[in-house]
């Protein structure tokens, strides 16, 4: 875990910003986790939010795109990926990082990366900000993506 060396969450005002926190629905428990998170950040930083469920983190990508291109400021994708016995994780892992990379930079607008690939479950139960969790990655891509959409707000005017 990179816990050691993070920064600061909170504290911002995002009031006006418009987010979508986007989830997939695989490993529930962790990913409700990441979805709490997420929202006790937005709630604490005034922004306007809604959350939506695609099946899994391959579909993360085209509700981030749809989501910019219904007025969202920033998208919060949360989701999960298990590593196997067959190359399907690295398949939906590439697609699902390459893909949100895409749709932020296409857009111009920011994506809080919160897609967590793992070895085994109980990595994800330690990062999902459950009670006992080492991390909280909801958190962290909720305040990642509130943090860039006011940068990028001052750099534009």
């Amino acid at each position: 875990m990179a816990g050691s060396g993070a920064p600061e969450t909170g504290g911002v005002d995002a009031s006006g910003l418009n987010v979508v926190v986007v989830a997939g629905t695989w490993h529930e428990v962790i990913t409700n986790g990441l979805i709490a998170g997420a929202k006790r950040v937005l709630d604490a930083t005034g922004a306007t939010y809604r959350v939506v469920r695609v099946p899994g983190s391959f579909e993360l990508p085209v509700a981030a795109r749809a989501a910019f291109e219904g007025g969202a400021d920033a998208v919060v994708a949360l989701g999960v990926i298990i590593r196997g016995g067959t190359p399907h994780f690295e398949f939906v892992s590439s697609a699902a990082t390459d893909g949100l990379t895409r749709v932020a930079l296409d857009a111009g607008k920011p994506v809080g990366f919160g897609v967590l690939t793992l070895d085994d479950e109980q990595q994800g139960l330690d990062r999902a900000g459950l009670e006992g969790s080492k991390e909280d990655k909801g958190e962290e891509a909720a305040d990642a993506a509130i943090r860039t959409a006011l940068v990028l707000r001052e750099l534009r005017g």
